[in-house]
């Protein structure tokens, strides 16, 4: 009889904005067959943290990395964070790191960027995930690191930070007349993929994380209902930045609304996010 016992993982970053949204009853279905064990200072969490002691904490057979600094003065802590959650898997026994890297680390551009893209950072934040890539790539501990490239995680980016304090939201406007256009993912959808990644056989070493199709900021807006301001997009403003989710695909097929906004939204609203 096959063993049927839920997959052990230590989850990093579990306070943070994703990891509240993942956490969320609404993501419960997704995380069936799994048994997410966040990690941090919380009353409701395993106690531990960067340079503690690990030996306490069960064993598990991943770790889901989501922890990250994403401004400020403390971004090089990034790489730091790395190293630490390479640590903790070698100390509770897990094959396997999920990293919580970024789209940030590709250049802007008009088409979806393939993994094989050169990382080409445009942003203090992408450069800081960029170098801790490099140094993921430097591990050489016989655990399975691999490079999750991020999109916009709807509920947890600026766009959804204006949305969630009312009022109008403001975007660039660019010399062709269109807005700003991200790839994005739902926080559900986003479950159900890292549940499919830690469940995997073997995976490759680095994945674009996103829904198949790119979003247009605009249409995230207008499904909310809030009003639209334009403002002339200053020098240097990303209009396009996209990945291209093909090889996910085949690891996790989402469904058909999982690129459109109406859903997006349906599900921020479900994982709490968004009044």
């Amino acid at each position: 009889m096959a063993d049927k016992r839920p997959i052990p993982v230590l989850m990093t970053g579990a306070t943070g904005k994703v990891g509240r949204m993942l956490r969320h009853p609404a993501c419960a279905e997704a995380w069936a067959g799994i048994d997410l064990m966040p990690v941090g200072r919380c009353d409701d969490m395993l106690r531990w943290a960067p340079g503690d002691d690990p030996a306490a904490l069960p064993r598990a057979e991943c770790v889901l990395a989501l922890w990250g600094v994403t401004a400020g003065n403390s971004l090089a802590d990034n790489t730091m964070l790395a190293r630490e959650a390479a640590r903790l898997a070698h100390a509770v026994g897990a094959r396997r790191v999920l990293h919580a890297s970024s789209a940030a680390v590709y250049a802007p551009s008009a088409d979806p960027h393939p993994e094989s893209d050169p990382l080409a950072p445009v942003t203090a934040y992408g450069a800081a995930k960029a170098a801790m890539e490099r140094a993921i790539l430097d591990l050489d501990d016989g655990i399975e690191h691999v490079r999750l490239r991020i999109g916009n995680v709807a509920g947890a980016e600026s766009l959804f930070a204006s949305l969630c304090r009312g009022g109008a939201v403001t975007l660039d406007h660019f010399a062709d007349g269109q807005g700003p256009v991200r790839s994005y993912i739902g926080p559900i959808d986003l479950t159900r993929v890292l549940a499919a990644l830690i469940r995997a056989s073997t995976l490759d070493g680095v994945l674009n994380v996103a829904a198949p199709e790119p979003v247009a900021m605009q249409a995230l807006v207008q499904a909310a209902g809030a009003p639209l301001r334009w403002r002339e997009a200053p020098n240097g403003a990303t209009q396009s930045l996209m990945v291209d989710a093909t090889r996910l695909s085949r690891l996790c097929r989402l469904n058909t609304t999982a690129s459109d906004p109406a859903a997006i939204l349906a599900q921020v609203r479900a994982a709490g996010a968004l009044p």
